[in-house]
């Protein structure tokens, strides 16, 4: 069993997404130097939009009343998400996910070592509102790994038990069938997969 494994909560409602993309090395040096590379990128939040290409989200992250933060993410941290098109009210025009996992495993001079994030859907920190502001419910999870085994560095991205946020007033309820409907079939991928690539390739 892979050891990030036990990290990627099961699935057991709604649907289930997995991204991921690789690269393999002849040197222990060149992997480490990628996984280190790839690792500070998955930290560095607020520069991923730079690997998602034109007409993909921007992400930003903030401590837990909502106050923007320019350096390394850790667990406890919020991000916003910025996507194309109008925005659920209960974020005040952006979806929030809180960082509530970011943990290292392995060693440089083990076969393996990396970095899991795990995030949750949740209210906006900006205000009291209890209303989860994302299109999913707060059953969802998103998994971001980096790893390195033996040779090869991977990207991985994991979603599980997405399902509409449906504990929202009617607008973004509305709203959130819609979008989550639209990642379902599908229209999410380009995103991750590029995310995915452009965490291991800057």
């Amino acid at each position: 069993m892979k050891n990030t494994e036990p990290f990627i909560p099961p699935q057991y409602t709604g649907k289930q997404t997995d991204f991921a993309d690789s690269r393999s090395f002849d040197s222990l040096t060149a992997a480490r130097s990628c996984y280190e590379a790839s690792a500070l990128r998955l930290r560095t939040i607020s520069k991923w939009h730079e690997y998602t290409g034109a007409g993909s989200a921007t992400f930003g992250l903030t401590d837990a009343t909502g106050n923007k933060l320019q350096r390394e993410a850790q667990e406890g941290d919020y991000f916003s998400i910025d996507l194309p098109g109008p925005g659920p009210l209960a974020g005040n025009g952006v979806e929030w996910v809180h960082i509530e996992q970011l943990l290292t495993g392995g060693a440089a001079g083990a076969a393996e070592e990396f970095i899991v994030m795990q995030v949750r859907p949740c209210p906006d920190p900006r205000n009291s509102s209890a209303d989860t502001a994302h299109f999913f419910a707060e059953t969802a999870t998103s998994t971001f790994v980096i790893a390195r085994r033996a040779l090869r560095v991977t990207a991985e991205i994991h979603g599980r038990n997405e399902q509409p946020n449906q504990n929202a007033g009617v607008v973004d309820k509305f709203r959130n069938t819609l979008i989550a409907l639209f990642a379902r079939e599908g229209a999410s991928g380009v995103q991750w997969e590029r995310l995915a690539h452009g965490l291991l390739n800057g």
